[in-house]
C-alpha cells in the first residue's frame, strides 16, 4: 500500500482492491454505484452529529474536530476514521444536553450550516416530549417542533443539495418518576417518531429506528442494561446505536458495508 496520499489525488489501494468496496480517485472516495449507493463521497468529507444529550455524551466543548464524546457518535467516527484514514474524513459532534429542536434551530447557522457537512446525523425530540409533559404552557407552542425540525433540514439541503441526512427516532422507556406518566411519555414520543418518519420521506433521509433496535435488544437483556435511566443509553446501548448507524448509512455509502 502506498505510504503517502495527497488531499487532491488518491491512489487505488490494495485495501480497496481486497475489499471490493471502493477506490480513491481524484477528489472522491467512490463505492460501486447502484441504486442503493451514492456513487461517490468527496475525499475530505465532513460528518456532523447533532442532537441532545444522547449525542452530546459528555463531549468536550471545543471547535477542534474529531472530539466526539463518549457515545455512539464517538464509536462511529473512531471506526470510520481508523479504517479509512486515506479518505481524510472529518467528524464533528455538536450535540448539546437538554436541547429541544428549537434550540437546534437557534444555533443551526453557526453549528451546522457553517460546518457545511456532507453527512448530517440528527437525533432529537425526547426533550420536546419532556416539555410537553412537564411544562403546562408547552402545548400552545407544540407546532413549533415540526416547523423547527423542517426548517433545519430545509436550510441544510439548500446549503448542500447532495447532503446525506440520517434521522434517528427518539426513544423512551419510562422508569422512576417517568413511570408515573408512562402512557403520556410513550404516546407523545410516538407522535414525534411519526413526524420524523414523514420528514425522512420528505427529505430523502435515511431513518434510524433506535426504538426497534432497543426493543429487540431487550429480548436478550432487560432494557436497563441498554438504557440505564430510560433515556440515556449505557455503554452497551451506545455500541448498539453505533452499529445500527453504520448499518443504515451503508445502504447509501457502500464502502461502509465493511461493517455489515
Amino acid at each position: 500500500m502506498p505510504q503517502t496520499y495527497s488531499k487532491r489525488s488518491f491512489l487505488k489501494t490494495s485495501l480497496a482492491g481486497t475489499l471490493g468496496l471502493g477506490i480513491f480517485s481524484g477528489n472522491t472516495f467512490a463505492g460501486k454505484a447502484n441504486k442503493f449507493c451514492r456513487p461517490e463521497v468527496p475525499a475530505g468529507s465532513i460528518f456532523l452529529f447533532q442532537g441532545d444529550s444522547i449525542t452530546d455524551a459528555n463531549r468536550v466543548r471545543t471547535d477542534i474536530p474529531n472530539v466526539m464524546g463518549q457515545g455512539y457518535a464517538h464509536a462511529v467516527a473512531s471506526r470510520i476514521g481508523a479504517d479509512f484514514p486515506e479518505a481524510g474524513f472529518t467528524f464533528y459532534n455538536r450535540g448539546i444536553s437538554g436541547d429541544k429542536v428549537y434550540n437546534l434551530e437557534n444555533r443551526w447557522q453557526e453549528e451546522a450550516l457553517a460546518l457545511n457537512p456532507d453527512v448530517l446525523s440528527v437525533l432529537a425530540g425526547i426533550n420536546d416530549v419532556g416539555d410537553m409533559i412537564n411544562d403546562p404552557d408547552y402545548p400552545a407552542i407544540q407546532p413549533g417542533f415540526e416547523a423547527s425540525y423542517r426548517n433545519i433540514l430545509q436550510s441544510s439541503r439548500k446549503k448542500n443539495p447532495s447532503l446525506l441526512i440520517l434521522l434517528g427516532l427518539p426513544f423512551i422507556y419510562p422508569t422512576g418518576k417517568r413511570a408515573e406518566k408512562k402512557e403520556l411519555w410513550e404516546s407523545y414520543t410516538e407522535e414525534k417518531q411519526a413526524f420524523i418518519r414523514t420528514l425522512a420521506h420528505e427529505f430523502d433521509a435515511l431513518l434510524i429506528d433506535y426504538p426497534a433496535l432497543f426493543q429487540q435488544a431487550s429480548k436478550r437483556k432487560p432494557i436497563e442494561y441498554w438504557i440505564g435511566d430510560g433515556v440515556h443509553p449505557t455503554l452497551f446501548g451506545h455500541e448498539l446505536m453505533a452499529r445500527e448507524w453504520l448499518k443504515v448509512a451503508a445502504t447509501r455509502l457502500e464502502f461502509l458495508r465493511i461493517y455489515l
